[in-house]
């Protein structure tokens, strides 16, 4: 018996689809002419197959850019295309090619390779999802050869459209889309994409419409998961309770968190960038960021770029005081600072703000000006704290930790010393003796305590060294009667031990209380 050519010929383009690299090349320079035009096809659709990314390049003959965080969309895309049950949340400045990933070559690529599947788009408004499930459409209508699915006859309008089953197959996969607040009435979704879900600032800072969006989620959008259903949620954060936020609040063990700031902000960055580093420099460089900055202003900055929605003022510190009195730490070389301390406010309790451990470091120099010098405040353990202490003592030579014993009482002061003496021991300490140590007991309230040192802010006698986002957020947020924020009592316990009100005083008011003595 004998095999048909073109059945012959079809086994072995799928066998050379599973071969490596090295070996299909070897087999189409051995090809006859007519088999290398069909090998050619077959790269082409493996080309596509490999991820979002790759489908763009192949059908725009490489015009779609590509950069590393839109691997990472990408890679998200390809888990779920595999099986994995993924909830994802990308953080991500406008402009940086996340909504035409995310919300259009993504869904494109995932349904051809999951033709059965549905897929729900949601937005904040209904036109911009219909703009998106059109572009998908239309793909699909103008490459169906290309792709390999095709639009069912009956079912192609741009805000819900179904594919043909596929062969030995009953069931249609399609698309669906949505405004945010809108109804998803009928089949559920496989994949279901959130892509921005507030217009802008007004939108997000509206109490009201932030209790719509999160209802809808709740409600609507959530409840129509198939079974292993698979959620992307992408936007840029315009205000920390937005939607991103409250998920964040209520089930952040349940989602995969990547942030993605326009310049990096940590050493643990998503793509192992350096602090300041841009996110797409081919498109936006750290030059092009810092106009972006001066031209949107610190709170849309930080929100829109920079993953860090930054509320408005409390009623103690104001954010002019701190932006407006900044430096770069290349500006600190030519500051003499006299005195420098690191403080601590160790974790006080079980949950909400005294899960972090305060570390802040400051400086001063002879002529009464102060300069915070970093924030490394954290979820710490009592060893964890007690080293990252020590270790900023060392860098910046300090003179003294101030330490709040509230908490712990002798436990701090021992805490400190066993710290030191490991650092010692591994010869880690420069050979400077250790630092004394200054405890403080947090007699008076809180606002006695804040009010003189945010006052040194507004006469703009206070540098903050580089950008400490969480510090500058919890002092501008902060009212009186508000839950202890630790970072910014380690902050004002630094810049109390520094003040000196003695020799300068703090303003035209000589404070008699004793409130930057003792403890406060």
């Amino acid at each position: 018996m004998t095999t048909p050519p073109d059945l012959a010929e079809d086994a072995v383009l799928q066998h050379y689809r599973t071969l490596p690299v090295p070996e299909r090349r070897r087999v189409a320079r051995r090809a006859s002419p007519e088999l290398r035009l069909r090998l050619a096809w077959v790269e082409r659709q493996i080309a596509m197959d490999r991820s979002p990314g790759s489908l763009a390049a192949v059908l725009t003959e490489g015009r779609e850019k590509q950069a590393r965080h839109l691997d990472m969309i990408d890679e998200v895309f390809m888990r779920i295309a595999a099986g994995e049950r993924m909830q994802v949340m990308i953080t991500c400045p406008p402009r940086h090619g996340k909504s035409q990933r995310a919300s259009r070559w993504g869904p494109l690529w995932y349904l051809r390779r999951n033709p059965t599947a549905r897929v729900m788009l949601a937005s904040y408004g209904a036109d911009l999802a219909d703009d998106h499930g059109r572009w998908v459409r239309d793909q699909l209508r103008d490459y169906a050869p290309t792709l390999g699915i095709r639009l069912d006859d009956g079912s192609r309008a741009a805000n819900r459209f179904d594919l043909e089953a596929p062969r030995n197959s009953s069931v249609r996969g399609g698309m669906v889309t949505a405004g945010v607040g809108g109804a998803l009435n009928g089949k559920g979704f496989k994949l279901g994409i959130i892509d921005d879900p507030f217009k802008g600032s007004d939108d997000a800072n509206s109490p009201a419409q932030r209790d719509r969006v999160w209802s809808w989620y709740q409600s609507v959008f959530y409840t129509r998961r198939a079974p292993g259903a698979s959620m992307i949620l992408i936007n840029t954060r315009w205000h920390q309770d937005d939607l991103s936020g409250r998920i964040l609040e209520a089930e952040p063990e349940n989602w995969t968190l990547i942030d993605l700031p326009a310049l990096a902000m940590s050493a643990d960055d998503p793509l192992g960038r350096a602090p300041g580093d841009a996110l797409w420099p081919e498109q936006y460089d750290a030059e092009e960021l810092a106009r972006t900055k001066r031209a949107v202003g610190e709170r849309v900055w930080w929100a829109l770029y920079q993953q860090q929605p930054r509320p408005l003022e409390g009623g103690v510190w104001q954010w002019a005081w701190i932006t407006a009195n900044r430096i770069s730490p290349a500006a600190l070389r030519g500051v003499d600072l006299s005195r420098i301390v690191v403080a601590i406010d160790p974790s006080g309790g079980a949950g909400g703000a005294n899960d972090e451990t305060g570390i802040v470091a400051a400086g001063r120099t002879s002529d009464g000006q102060y300069y915070v010098l970093e924030d490394r405040s954290g979820r710490h353990g009592a060893n964890a704290w007690g080293r990252e202490a020590c270790l900023r003592a060392v860098e910046l030579r300090a003179d003294a930790f101030v330490v709040e014993t509230n908490f712990g009482g002798d436990m701090t002061r021992q805490v400190l010393i066993q710290a030191w003496q490991e650092l010692e021991r591994q010869d880690a300490t420069a050979g400077m003796p250790m630092p004394r140590i200054v405890e403080v007991v947090a007699k008076q309230g809180k606002r006695l305590r804040a009010e003189p040192i945010a006052q040194l802010y507004e006469q703009g006698l206070v540098h903050h060294v580089g950008e400490w986002p969480a510090l500058e957020t919890q002092m501008v947020t902060w009212l009186p009667g508000m839950d202890s924020p630790d970072r910014m009592d380690a902050a004002v316990h630094a810049l109390t031990e520094l003040a000196d009100p003695a020799s300068t005083g703090l303003g035209t008011v000589a404070y008699q209380d004793q409130r930057l003595r003792g403890r406060r």
